[in-house]
């Protein structure tokens, strides 16, 4: 049974341009089994009122560039329960701490002045050039502080009820990440705010290249997290992201978890992803999940990469299968550009080298000596295939037989 199994998903390989490779005596159950609640969302429809500050300027097709104005006993409403202490315009905020930059301060005060005295908005300049100075965490608490200043006057004075744009708080976030205030960066993802910020999946990745870069996993899913309360959707960027953070600190658990989700929310993924993916669970042992990912990417992409081939052989070799292994190298050397093929020596020499000791020590213990010595004769049967198959390399075996590899 299973070797018919192995001659079916072979002959795929070896007769289809996209070299299908997923066990077909494999389940064939959903990848995932989540359900996806959406918050209802409405606007209000209000008479309109030009306004040449910063207004909300949705990414969406459907944005408008006038601000909205609420009727009169409404307004008077909203003013009451939206009004702030008069303190609050006070120039001895407590958000101005020792260390600003001076640029900074000199904006923020000009800013607060215009607002508290003059009574009128300050031009978008300003507030552009604050968040482009900011360079220090006490920085980006004077920008919140004036952002939630400048939201309270829009509505109690300008009668203004829209959010600032989306643009705006990409720049907020990128700033706060540049300079690693990340707890306010986290308040920008949120729908309902007091600082008037539109909170979109590009604002996000802001914050995660900033865990990406960091090694930073628990930062990755508290992000996560208020993505998915906040209702924004991810996109194929959101994904490579999170797959390269978890591959980077070795979560395969939190790649398995993720993934999921991706797949559940329709994201189209993309060659990168793939690839860390399918590298992963060849790395991990987990052939059940390898041939799954590539019966995924078997349906969006044409051919494979180096990666995702031996990705492949990787699996049929911890099927105890070498000449399946072989046959998938041998494609790959057909398949791809002349100048990708260099490539196949080199992946040749770390699949030797390289990913028996990182897939024994990721087993149980006591599967461990079977894997190694099933590994010590298949992966030199795999190589001789190869070379039988007509392919030109030569591959160092000292690393798989010497006696502190991984016979040990």
């Amino acid at each position: 049974m299973q070797v018919a199994s192995n001659a079916r998903r072979l002959t795929r390989f070896l007769q289809t341009p996209s070299i299908l490779l997923y066990s077909e005596h494999r389940s064939q159950a959903p990848l995932l089994e989540a359900s996806h609640s959406s918050l209802q969302q409405y606007r209000r429809n209000h008479s309109g009122l030009r306004f040449s500050g910063i207004g909300h300027d949705s990414c969406g097709p459907s944005a408008r560039n006038e601000a909205q104005i609420l009727p009169s006993r409404t307004c008077l409403m909203m003013m009451t329960m939206t009004m702030v202490p008069k303190e609050l315009f006070s120039t001895g905020a407590s958000a101005t701490e020792d260390n600003q930059t001076e640029a900074v301060k000199e904006l923020y005060d000009k800013m607060l002045q215009s607002v508290a005295e003059k009574r009128t908005m300050p031009p978008n300049a300003w507030l552009w050039s604050l968040i482009e100075n900011c360079t220090t965490q006490n920085d980006i608490k004077l920008l919140f502080d004036i952002l939630q200043r400048l939201r309270v006057f829009r509505l109690s004075n300008l009668r203004i009820h829209e959010d600032f744009n989306c643009n705006l708080c990409r720049e907020i976030t990128k700033a706060c990440a540049r300079v690693g205030a990340i707890d306010f960066g986290k308040k920008a993802l949120w729908k309902r705010n007091v600082y008037g910020l539109s909170p979109s999946i590009g604002s996000a990745h802001h914050l995660l290249l900033y865990a990406k870069q960091h090694n930073d996993a628990n930062l990755m899913v508290e992000i996560m997290k208020l993505l998915k309360r906040n209702d924004l959707p991810m996109q194929s960027g959101t994904a490579d992201i999170v797959f390269s953070i978890c591959y980077n600190t070795d979560r395969w658990d939190l790649m398995s978890k993720y993934a999921k989700r991706f797949v559940m929310a329709g994201v189209k993924l993309r060659q990168t992803s793939f690839e860390l993916w399918m590298e992963f669970a060849a790395k991990e042992g987990d052939v059940d999940s390898l041939w799954k990912i590539e019966k995924l990417r078997s349906e969006s992409m044409k051919s494979h990469t180096l990666v995702t081939g031996f990705s492949c052989a990787k699996g049929f070799l911890l099927e105890r299968n070498p000449d399946n292994a072989a046959a998938v190298i041998e494609v790959l050397n057909q398949t791809l550009s002349e100048s990708k093929r260099p490539g196949i020596k080199v992946e040749l020499q770390k699949l030797v080298s390289e990913w028996p000791l990182e897939v024994i020590k990721r087993q149980k213990e006591k599967d461990r000596k079977e894997l190694a010595a099933a590994l010590r004769n298949d992966i030199p049967a795999m190589v001789s295939g190869v070379v039988n198959l007509g392919l030109k390399v030569t591959v160092n075996m000292e690393d798989l037989t010497k006696k502190e590899g991984v016979l040990c």
